[in-house]
């Protein structure tokens, strides 16, 4: 099957949304884009706009904003936050598509989802980010070491359809990774997002500069970071990747020192504005709660709030 007759719809015009579908698309894939109100009219009248090297460009693409039940594409991918996972998927109930790739976060496991979408359900997760601003996507791609998709079955399985993803990523030239268990992935990958942007983000309201650049920050990061990837490794999740298990044995001075030098770059200084810190909170705050969820649920006692 040639990438034209593969058809991908992109639930979610965000930044992962959005990077996603200029790849593809760029690779000649069949790709629809879902959006609503003012990013879908800016989709609509503009393209979708993008910097590269320095300058805005624009790359058009199908752009809807209602799905019938008998529109059916080979992958869709939901790439939306975790706080609108579950009402994505409800969008997509009656679908007859057969597989959903859910390209976001996850802390307390899959249950939920599967109540909603059953086995068409494939877990993932993107390998880069960036920002929109004034409706241009600012991408920021990471190392392939660090940055690749992962997805793969919950059942661990190499499967027909994990195949044929890979062969999607692979014209694509996107690096990927079939991971055997997608769950302790997510829930290392939260237990990291919630550490490191709790110190940004507290009580809705985002942490002013000087204070995000102390050592004080820096300690409750590291502080926080352990002490929950030591809990879900007492809930019995493997840590991945593997090097973060480095994270629970190494003296707190080092990653101290790391953290500070962290929360000085300019990807952290983006993700203290408004818009983005707003939206990445209240992500947050559903990943805490359900982790915390998690864990009572696997008999492991945590302070109270998850505070430590």
């Amino acid at each position: 099957m040639s990438a034209k007759q593969v058809r991908i719809l992109i639930f979610g015009a965000g930044v992962i949304g959005s990077m996603y579908a200029i790849k593809l698309i760029e690779a000649g894939f069949d790709v629809s884009l879902f959006a609503h109100f003012n990013r879908f009219k800016s989709l609509r009248e503009n393209g979708l706009q993008y910097t590269k090297k320095g300058r805005v460009r624009s790359i058009q693409v199908n752009v809807i904003d209602t799905l019938e039940s008998d529109d059916i594409y080979d992958f869709i991918f939901v790439t939306v936050r975790y706080d609108r996972s579950e009402s994505a998927l409800l969008a997509l109930k009656n679908n007859q598509s057969k597989h959903i790739v859910t390209m976001t976060n996850n802390s307390i496991g899959f249950s939920s989802w599967l109540n909603i979408v059953g086995d068409r359900l494939l877990p993932a997760f993107p390998g880069f980010g960036g920002q929109i601003k004034d409706g241009v996507l600012h991408p920021r791609f990471l190392p392939k070491m660090i940055a690749a998709t992962a997805f793969g079955e919950i059942n661990g399985e190499v499967t027909e359809r994990t195949e044929n993803l890979a062969k999607v990523f692979k014209t694509a030239k996107l690096p990927y990774v079939i991971k055997k268990d997608m769950l302790a992935y997510l829930i290392t990958h939260s237990v990291s997002d919630i550490a490191l942007l709790s110190a940004l983000y507290s009580e809705n309201q985002i942490t002013d500069n000087k204070t995000a650049r102390t050592r004080k920050m820096a300690s409750q990061i590291t502080v926080t970071l352990k002490a929950y990837l030591r809990e879900i490794q007492q809930a019995g999740v493997s840590i991945d990747p593997p090097m973060l298990k480095i994270v629970v044995k190494c003296p707190n001075l080092f990653l101290n020192l790391f953290f500070m030098t962290w929360l000085r770059t300019k990807m952290v200084r983006d993700m203290m504005l408004p818009d983005y810190a707003n939206n990445a909170n209240k992500e947050i705050v559903q990943l805490r709660n359900d982790l915390m969820k998690f864990l009572s649920q696997n008999e492991i006692k945590t302070e109270p709030n998850g505070k430590r």
